[in-house]
């Protein structure tokens, strides 16, 4: 009898042991998994706020100065500009892709159909789980150059979204330098000859330094320091473009993130492919779409100084190209570290 006793007992105890260090390790393991998400969310404000006016302003008012002379294709200007965009990259340690030999992919005279020789520029940020799917970030930093002895300088176009790029993998490298790495790998994308036919990104697109299978989308900027007329009272507003064309997935994100962080209102006014401005197609973002990449187009719509010598920084209303930045940051953030790629669930066709 007591030795059946103590036997129970033993087996009791055993058993209550086994139980009580489930309950232990699954406490635990809930316990990290909600630091996590916690910290996840407040470090990535905390990046968030790394994207500033001042740093915007400071590089703007380098990339679009008189010096760089409009920044024309292939032109000196132009070349000078892609040298400061260069070494802003390196001097916040964020080096070019793997893959390549420098911060340069050449694009020759012959596709741009007789312009000069002239490059895109691109800068890296490995991912941390799944290195080998890429999310693109990009935007052009060419412009239409001197015409008649004038510098067209294109402070919004696109110095605006030049600028944007250079904030934005600031932030992720930050995150990146306290252990917040992106899982998914990103890639900024400084096009050239978008002004004469988009042909930077046509040739990143077909001469991908990543298989473009792997490119899972591209967050493109064009213009995201002005506002429009239809936004005299507020410029608390921004254009998306193409968002849900492809992927439903896509276009969540880009709503999801913005209510999570940033609280600003999204216009589909031009989000139609039958559009009579063809804005859907004017951009860097449709080269990829092309592919069936899912793409996304921000931008403020155009303006009086569209294409003229007086698209100057001293008009840009740097709280809106902040806030925007903010907002391209944070789509290009949580497709780098969402669990699934976005589903494309519709045909470019």
């Amino acid at each position: 009898m007591k030795t059946r006793m103590k036997t129970r007992m033993k087996t009791r105890m055993k058993t209550r042991m086994k139980i009580s260090n489930l309950l232990t390790l699954l406490y635990l393991f809930f316990l990290s998994s909600s630091f996590a998400q916690t910290t996840s969310s407040f470090d990535l404000t905390k990046y968030i706020r790394t994207i500033s006016i001042s740093d915007l302003k400071t590089h703007l008012e380098i990339v679009a100065s008189d010096e760089m002379e409009g920044r024309d294709t292939g032109t000196e200007g132009q070349k000078k500009a892609g040298v400061y965009l260069i070494n802003t990259y390196k001097n916040n340690g964020i080096s070019f892709p793997k893959g390549a030999t420098d911060f340069y992919q050449k694009v020759p005279s012959a596709f741009m159909k007789g312009l000069p020789d002239s490059e895109n520029i691109w800068a890296f940020i490995e991912g941390t789980e799944k290195p080998e799917e890429i999310v693109v970030v990009s935007a052009h930093y060419d412009h239409i150059g001197i015409i008649d002895g004038e510098i067209y300088n294109g402070a919004d176009d696109d110095g605006s979204g030049t600028v944007a790029l250079l904030e934005i993998a600031q932030a992720f490298q930050e995150a990146k330098n306290d252990g917040l790495g992106p899982k998914r790998s990103v890639l900024f994308l400084h096009v050239t000859g978008e002004e004469h036919g988009l042909y930077g990104s046509s040739y990143y697109t077909e001469n991908p330094l990543f298989p473009l299978e792997n490119t899972i989308s591209d967050v493109n900027i064009d213009m995201i320091g002005r506002r429009d007329e239809f936004h005299l009272k507020s410029n608390n507003y921004i254009y998306l473009i193409g968002s849900n064309f492809l992927s439903t997935d896509l276009h969540n994100v880009c709503e999801d993130v913005n209510k999570k962080y940033i609280n600003i209102k999204l216009d589909y006014k031009y989000n139609s492919r039958k559009d009579p401005n063809r804005f859907y197609y004017r951009s860097d973002h449709y080269n990829f779409a092309k592919h069936n990449i899912p793409s996304v187009f921000l931008f403020n719509g155009v303006h009086d100084d569209y294409h003229q010598a007086t698209d100057e920084v001293n008009k840009i209303e740097f709280d809106a190209l902040q806030k925007r930045t903010q907002l391209a940051f944070v789509i290009a953030w949580e497709l780098a570290n969402r669990k699934n790629r976005p589903v494309v669930d519709k045909s470019e066709k």
